[in-house]
């Protein structure tokens, strides 16, 4: 059994994330460009991207691993990709420079899923 809530939430993602890639690569590219933030956007998608399959592998592991770190790792994924990839659609689109104050909430969010999931593997 696999946690549906996280593997929907990661296909989620993992859609919107290749959405926004083909939207930035052919609608966007002059504006990005332009502005001077084709890097932010990019590096927002492939956050989004792999964050995407980080957290379906996270659905794929937790009935297997069952301990609240899994879950926890599933949810700082979530975190780290709203307000990471978040921010940096909002200064693309907005070019509000303010929101990259939030991104490193969603880096530190990042790190922690991934040291959740490292937690995740011993025993309780």
């Amino acid at each position: 059994m696999i946690n549906k809530n996280f593997l929907k939430t990661g296909a989620i993602f993992g859609l919107l994330a290749v959405a926004l890639g083909a939207f930035g690569a052919h609608a966007l590219e002059p504006h990005l460009i332009a502005t001077g933030h084709l890097d932010t956007y990019e590096k927002a998608v492939s956050y989004q991207f792999y964050h995407s399959l980080a957290l379906i592998l996270v659905a794929m592991l937790f009935e297997v691993l069952k301990n609240k770190w899994i879950k926890y790792s599933g949810i700082a994924f979530i975190i780290g990709v709203i307000f990471f990839s978040g921010s940096l659609y909002l200064i693309c689109f907005t070019g509000i420079t303010t929101f990259g104050a939030v991104a490193p909430v969603g880096g530190t969010a990042f790190i922690a899923g991934w040291l959740f999931l490292f937690l995740a593997t011993f025993k309780s």
